[in-house]
């Protein structure tokens, strides 16, 4: 008897405990549910809401059917591979180098790309303008020197002036999580690699980059979001050479008022972003479940 006792109280408690879960689960999701959901959920039936009563897909069509769609699409897909590709080349670099090849400085260069992430991204693209533009330091420099009449530097204002933008802007993003991998590899493993005779690259490509495969995999994920969906360089930089989807978001919304080809455009965003973000996991996974089997 008192053993069934024992038991109902325990049963009760356990209740109780999940009933406390559910209650503190309660708020966090209504106001997820308010800011987050219900806004996508507004978009979505925006963007299928046909021209007479009902919903249907005569925006879709009307979008996909559309060259300045298929550009901003192509652009988008070509920012954010390039970009991303840029971001894990030019980060792995400069990790292994201020991790493993310390030098007078290292520290300070650490602490500068530090502060990139602190900064809004309109400044770096500020900068940018300033230096690359056709009135620029770059330019004026090159005209002065080589009495130019015609400014030799002419690709700020396009979809690889943007490209080169995010690199610079987004592989600080990279290099915080891949730094921090490297850092925690055993010395003793690289100091055997040496001992045994192992070159330089064979050291690099098979002892530092798949113990630090699980950080630039979350560094990069992150990188691959950002460029498909950022808007203030592309908006800054360029918006004279190059349309992109968020571009064409605000252009339709802000500029033209076509909210229902806007919704259409955000909803395709989304769908592109979460697409590629799934891709890129999954062939990180497929990568680490090879790496460990070899």
């Amino acid at each position: 008897m008192c053993e069934m006792v024992i038991a109902l109280r325990l049963v009760r408690r356990e209740a109780g405990q999940g009933h406390a879960v559910w209650l503190w689960l309660a708020l966090p999701l209504l106001v997820m549910a308010t800011l987050v959901f219900y806004p996508l959920l507004l978009i979505v039936e925006q963007a299928f809401q046909g021209n007479g009563a009902g919903y249907g897909l005569e925006t879709f069509w009307q979008v996909v059917n559309s060259r300045r769609f298929i550009g901003a699409l192509y652009n988008t897909l070509q920012i954010a591979l390039f970009g991303t590709a840029g971001c894990l080349l030019l980060g792995s670099v400069m990790s292994v180098i201020l991790v493993f090849i310390p030098f007078p400085g290292s520290q300070l260069i650490a602490r500068i790309i530090d502060t990139f992430i602190a900064l809004p991204t309109f400044l770096l693209s500020l900068a940018f303008t300033f230096i690359y533009g056709s009135a620029g330091m770059l330019n004026g420099a090159m005209m002065s020197l080589f009495h130019l009449a015609l400014p030799p530097v002419d690709f700020l204002y396009s979809v690889w002036g943007v490209i080169l933008a995010e690199i610079t802007v987004f592989t600080p993003l990279i290099m915080r999580p891949l730094m921090a991998g490297l850092r925690q590899i055993d010395k003793s493993q690289l100091e055997a690699a040496s001992i045994l005779g192992a070159a330089p690259w064979r050291v690099l490509t098979q002892v530092i980059f798949p113990a630090a495969l699980p950080a630039l995999l979350a560094g990069g994920s992150l990188c691959l979001l950002l460029p498909t969906n950022e808007f203030g360089i592309v908006l800054f930089i360029g918006a004279k050479g190059g349309n992109t989807l968020p571009l064409m978001v605000y252009s339709k919304a802000i500029l033209e008022s076509d909210y229902g080809v806007a919704c259409m455009v955000a909803f395709i965003n989304i769908l592109l972003s979460l697409g590629l973000f799934v891709l890129y996991r999954a062939a990180g996974a497929r990568a680490v479940i090879r790496r460990a089997s070899c």
